[in-house]
């Protein structure tokens, strides 16, 4: 059982019962000052609060007998109970950094463990579609993100979340980075883009990073900046509507391959030495005769693409095969090629 949320939960009360006996008690000292003293509905409630808050400036004081007598009872009950209850408003306060402190170390605990996992900076429009797509996969990743309000969906589903700022180092550290397999940054300015590629890159040579770029001009900043792909959605955008407009078949078809609601996937394989496909051609595999699956380019280890390898092709070791195919088979394949 998580013990953090209870307590959050037990602070909450605390506060909550805590503000209202001091809302109840100046009520009540207010209530008997304006019907026994006939003071004003504003008199009553000052007098009421200064006297619960021992502060008495000395212009209000009862002046009738029954009056002096409430004014007596309230101060013996009001003060003591305003004062219980400012106890445990500090203490509340006091609980709620505790508990703070404790959800920090537990979440950095958490992330310590993760290897090979995916960093995303940034849970706008672009980063949440990133999130949902390594959900899908089941993969272990961290978002970064400084807007608590952007994080509410995520925070019940058991993912890994800062709160913080993605452009600080010791927040990339904290991430993981040193460890991680690949970052998509997918901050709203370009210069916070370039500034966590920079850091990043820094910290970890061989991590793969993936840079949103807002303006076109930033995408040549970023690539020296050290990212290894950039993505500028309104290009993107701008060119599949082209694509839409004069070559509608075509736009149907890209479209068609890239819908999740099919059970279509593109997936790329590392052909390791170990691997039952390196040194074999194409043609002595299962991948297309059995698993049905269609290689539509290999990539070989000094960057050679090829596309539409022929039956012939020779699979070699570190080459990666970039496979389309139905998402069952791809898994039997995966499964097959660790």
């Amino acid at each position: 059982m998580d013990i953090i949320p209870i307590l959050s939960k037990i602070t909450r009360r605390r506060l909550g019962f805590a503000t209202l006996a001091i809302l109840l008690m100046i009520s009540f000292g207010a209530f008997g000052f304006y019907f026994l003293e006939n003071l004003s509905l504003l008199d009553s409630v000052y007098n009421a609060t200064q006297t619960v808050t021992t502060v008495g400036y000395g212009d209000l004081a009862p002046r009738t007998r029954a009056g002096k007598i409430f004014a007596i009872f309230f101060m013996l009950s009001g003060v003591g109970t305003v004062l219980y209850a400012l106890t445990v408003l500090a203490q509340a306060i006091i609980h709620s950094e505790i508990i703070e402190t404790m959800d920090l170390r537990r979440k950095t605990r958490e992330i310590d463990k993760l290897e090979n996992h995916f960093i995303v900076c940034g849970a706008g429009r672009v980063g949440r579609r990133i999130i949902r797509q390594l959900q899908k996969q089941n993969l272990q990743f961290v978002l970064i993100e400084k807007d608590q309000k952007r994080i509410v969906e995520f925070e019940d589903d058991g993912s890994h979340i800062l709160v913080e700022d993605a452009t600080l180092e010791e927040n990339l550290l904290r991430a993981g980075v040193k460890r991680a397999k690949g970052l998509a940054t997918c901050l709203a300015d370009d210069a916070d883009n370039v500034y966590v590629v920079l850091t990043a890159r820094d910290l970890n040579e061989n991590l793969h990073i993936v840079a949103r770029a807002v303006e076109e001009q930033a995408e040549p900043k970023l690539i020296r900046a050290g990212a290894n792909r950039v993505v500028a959605p309104t290009i993107i955008g701008s060119q599949s509507m082209a694509r839409a407009l004069l070559k509608p078949a075509i736009a149907d078809f890209m479209d068609s391959i890239v819908a999740e609601t099919l059970d279509l996937v593109f997936e790329e394989i590392a052909v390791k030495n170990s691997s039952p496909y390196a040194d074999k051609q194409l043609r002595e595999t299962n991948i297309s005769s059995e698993l049905n699956l269609l290689i539509v380019a290999i990539r070989r280890k000094d960057g050679e693409m090829i596309f539409q390898p022929s039956a012939e092709m020779l699979i070699r070791e570190g080459d990666l095969l970039i496979v389309i195919g139905k998402a069952e088979a791809m898994q039997k394949l995966v499964e097959i090629s660790k």
